[in-house]
């Protein structure tokens, strides 16, 4: 039996997250839907991670097991054929029989935008947070942003909602860069919490706001309280962006 990996994006406003719900539209049962009517077999596949009600993918990995002999270059189109306009497959790659989207992805990288501008704009409506309350100022950001990066325990940035055997995780970069109106949150870890970007984004705009000084971050991240920090943003503004992976066959951060 063959090991697939799939790269795929989506917008996810249609969407009630990755993984399959019983009473929700999800990509997970969008995706493997047409994916049994490609290969003719039902199809199971593992997501490289939960991304919720609302949250896009500029990339996403998740891998299938299947009989079928289809090459992996005629995959996608065969696939796309059978998927709304707003999933779109775009590679296929063989993987050895021990490939897990999830497990065997070693960092991620989100990006959330934020829209700051006075004036809404039609073609950012559930695409980044509209933020019309002050001109958000990126250096005040970026200070706010390097509290974060290293490892910590993060519990301080998660919301309540998976159980997990440990909150510490390890941020290798959080970048802010502003183009015009339009903001940039670029974040690395090597696994991140339920929430916790949206979280550690409302955590740097409340900074910017002056409700607390970019130099509080540490102690807030030290307290674990999730009251201390700032509001988790709203999903549409986030992104999967990037994933690296050692898979003989995938370089390191080849499915970007």
């Amino acid at each position: 039996m063959r090991n697939v990996a799939l790269q795929l994006m989506y917008v996810g406003t249609a969407y009630h997250g990755w993984q399959i719900q019983n009473n929700a539209v999800t990509v997970q049962e969008t995706l493997e839907k047409a994916l049994e009517k490609v290969v003719g077999h039902p199809v199971k596949c593992t997501g490289a991670g939960r991304t919720d009600a609302g949250v896009h993918a500029l990339t996403y990995v998740a891998n299938f097991r299947t009989t079928s002999t289809i090459p992996c270059d005629r995959l996608p189109l065969a696939v796309n054929t059978r998927l709304p306009a707003d999933i779109v497959v775009t590679r296929a790659v063989d993987v050895s029989e021990g490939f897990n989207a999830i497990s065997s992805c070693v960092k991620k990288e989100y990006t959330y935008r934020i829209y700051n501008s006075r004036s809404r704009n039609a073609f950012f409506v559930d695409r980044a947070w509209f933020y019309p309350y002050k001109e958000l100022d990126v250096d005040v950001l970026q200070a706010a942003a390097d509290g974060f990066v290293g490892t910590h325990d993060f519990a301080a940035v998660r919301s309540v909602g998976t159980d997990v055997r440990s909150t510490v995780r390890t941020v290798h970069y959080f970048n802010i860069s502003r183009d015009g109106v339009l903001i940039d949150c670029r974040v690395c870890a090597n696994g991140f919490l339920y929430n916790m970007v949206r979280a550690m984004v409302g955590t740097i705009v409340y900074a910017a706001e002056g409700k607390f000084p970019p130099e509080a971050i540490p102690d807030i991240l030290e307290g674990k309280c999730r009251t201390d920090a700032g509001p988790t943003a709203p999903p549409g503004g986030l992104y999967m962006s990037r994933l690296w992976y050692t898979e003989p066959g995938l370089t390191e951060g080849e499915m970007t």
